[in-house]
């Protein structure tokens, strides 16, 4: 069982200890906070983006792939009557040289994300009091 302890240093800021780290974010002035450390959605944008990252990076470093020049970008799209992103489009940028028949495989290791697949399918959520 893995736990993280969630700590309330005072205003919006939170932290939250994972595995000897701590993580720290504060909600932006709009929303209350100082805007001093990214807002915990942010965290999960940016979760989704280094995921996809290290399998494009494994993938790679597997096949004795050139990483320089490899980039990934996340855009995603803003839906205001949903109030939520209903798209989230990962680009990445390939270094000069990569071979044309593992494209297709890059792309397919990077949809086996493990954040993403614990979006596709959901975990029970249970909230308890003590």
């Amino acid at each position: 069982m893995k736990e993280l302890k969630v700590v309330f240093p005072g205003r919006k800021k939170i932290d939250v200890e994972v595995d000897g780290f701590v993580i720290k974010t504060d909600q932006s002035p709009k929303g209350g906070g100082e805007g001093s450390a990214p807002e915990p959605f942010d965290y999960f944008l940016a979760s989704l983006a280094a995921c996809a990252g290290v399998y494009a990076l494994n993938f790679c470093e597997k096949r004795g792939i050139e990483t320089r020049g490899l980039a990934l970008a996340l855009r995603c799209e803003w839906n205001k009557d949903k109030r939520l992103y209903d798209r989230m489009e990962f680009i990445l940028t390939l270094p000069d040289g990569f071979p044309e028949k593992y494209k297709d495989a890059i792309i397919r290791s990077m949809q086996l994300c493990t954040v993403k697949r614990h979006m596709e399918e959901m975990p029970q959520m249970v909230f308890s009091l003590k």
